[in-house]
């Protein structure tokens, strides 16, 4: 038996080789276009040349903790834990990971083991009855018990592999688009905080406003029935004082907005968010991170490149797998096992014959698939899959474009609003040291009320364009954080795009 199945082994490699020799004339693969080429990343020397504030280094994962707010770290730990959306790409990250387990194991042996029982009364007037009249109308029972069934595909031409390559990538590309995910909620959580908060602060010195209005409405009333001034003044005064009412209704209505929009992205409703913004301000950052070689490590910082460029490594290896169908496919199959058959009448020797030596069973059976005629499916497939090699490619170019896009705006942004802050804080304090000496002089006995309460008004209004600038230069923070990746570090990835796709 050793003896026999030694040949049979050497029959089938030579087969198998034979089989490899013929499909390597038979193979024919057509040529395409050329494959799309990656982009090399722009410098940005004359863009980081205006930025005045410098640091090198990349911004911190928990960047949110150096506004040294509670409520706003409070509020990224809800987010992080309770996101509908994070949790829906924690999801597509399991998937991807669980296909790459799938592909995986096509590269394993499968062995499995198998056992049936069959009854079957064979017709009499059947094709098997006519050659074998003595067993027309007969009633049988047949065993089969196979403990080891094997089955393996060669990989000769790198198909599974390249296909487990291809999955390795997409579930790297999940991994990615979930920070990128987790970046883009926690960047969102941040400007509303901030937009919120600057709401708040506003609705305060709109509210004085308003009493500030009312105040000058009572005057002028008071001056028209005392005759001193005619009716004009009085409808002057109401009409700013309703305009001051309409104005504070507004930003109520505003600030309500963002405090909804922050229950939803935490995950809770609006009445987790009715007592937001009661905590002092954020802490205002001094300096920008703006780190140097930054076009070449926006790759392994920006979680949106990382996943396009796994992406479009996924789609190189499609590539290779639709040109592998041009090849045979060649696996081998095999059994060892029992099988007995007896009439019903004699079931109870069944288990006596199943498990003689007599019954004792195997076989091998090597394939051969060869595709010759498939009316251009073939050919169909990889012209497919090069066009989404070369769409994935030029969408990492297009990505890595918006990415330096969105750094340089963001700089800008912040340099921006960082000066018209600093100046517009000195037009407070002039506004403010005017509004003291009307103050001085009321006490004096040199001006009335009037006047204090008109220099008051422009202070506040000032005041309120400060909280928006404020705002501004807190949301100008959080876009260049955004673009610089918000924390994501990726050292597995490398510093160039692989080379394109044959």
């Amino acid at each position: 038996m050793t003896v026999r199945f030694s040949r049979i082994v050497r029959r089938i490699a030579s087969l198998l080789l034979s089989s490899v020799v013929a499909a390597a004339g038979c193979a024919w693969i057509p040529q395409g276009d050329p494959p799309a080429v990656y982009l090399e990343p722009p410098e940005l020397k004359e863009t980081l040349a205006e930025v005045t504030s410098r640091l090198q280094q990349w911004p911190e994962d928990r960047w949110w903790e150096q506004f040294n707010n509670g409520e706003i770290n409070q509020l990224m730990e809800a987010a992080l834990r309770d996101n509908p959306g994070l949790k829906v790409a924690s999801a597509r990250l399991r998937e991807a990971q669980g296909l790459v387990r799938v592909e995986g194991a096509r590269l394993l042996p499968f062995l499995e083991a198998d056992a049936s029982l069959t009854y079957e009364r064979i017709s009499q007037h059947g094709v098997f009855a006519a050659l074998n009249p003595e067993v027309a109308g007969a009633r049988i029972l047949l065993g089969i018990i196979n403990p080891l069934s094997f089955r393996y595909e060669f990989d000769f031409w790198g198909k599974n592999r390249a296909t487990l390559e291809a999955a390795l990538g997409q579930a790297a590309a999940e991994e990615a688009e979930r920070a990128e995910v987790r970046l883009r909620l926690t960047t969102g959580i941040a400007r509303a905080y901030f937009r919120g908060q600057a709401l708040h602060r506003q609705l305060e010195l709109v509210r004085a406003i308003v009493d500030l209005r009312k105040r000058l409405r009572r005057l002028a009333e008071t001056r028209y029935a005392l005759g001193l001034d005619n009716d004009l003044a009085v409808k002057q005064a109401i009409a700013d004082y309703e305009a001051a009412v309409t104005r504070c209704a507004g930003v109520r209505d505003q600030l309500d907005v963002q405090r909804h929009l922050l229950a939803r992205l935490i995950g809770k409703g609006p009445d987790d968010a009715r007592h937001l913004f009661e905590q002092s301000a954020p802490v205002i950052p001094e300096q920008a991170p703006v780190p140097e070689h930054l076009s070449i490590g926006l790759l392994v910082h920006r979680p949106d490149l990382a996943a396009a460029l796994y992406r479009a490594d996924s789609a190189a290896r499609m590539v290779k797998v639709a040109k592998t169908q041009f090849y045979p496919t060649i696996d081998l199959t095999a059994f060892v096992g029992f099988n007995a058959l007896t009439l019903t009448n004699g079931a109870d020797k069944l288990a006596n014959f199943l498990f003689s030596g007599q019954s004792f069973s195997y076989g091998v059976a090597p394939g051969f698939r060869l595709p010759i005629f498939e009316g251009g499916r073939l050919r169909g497939e990889l012209a497919v899959h090069r066009a989404e090699y070369d769409a994935a490619v030029e969408l990492y170019n297009d990505t890595l474009l918006g990415a330096l896009r969105e750094v340089a705006d963001s700089l800008s942004a912040w340099q921006a609003t960082r000066d018209m802050l600093e100046s517009h804080h000195r037009l407070v304090a002039s506004l403010t040291e005017d509004w003291r000496l009307a103050n001085v002089r009321l006490v004096s006995g040199l001006d009335d009320d009037r006047e204090v309460l008109r220099h008051r008004y422009p202070v506040l209004e000032q005041e309120y364009a400060l909280r928006a600038l404020e705002s501004d230069q807190l949301v100008a923070a959080v876009d260049l954080i955004e673009a610089l990746g918000g924390g994501y570090h990726n050292p597995d990835i490398a510093k160039r795009p692989a080379q394109p796709a044959s």
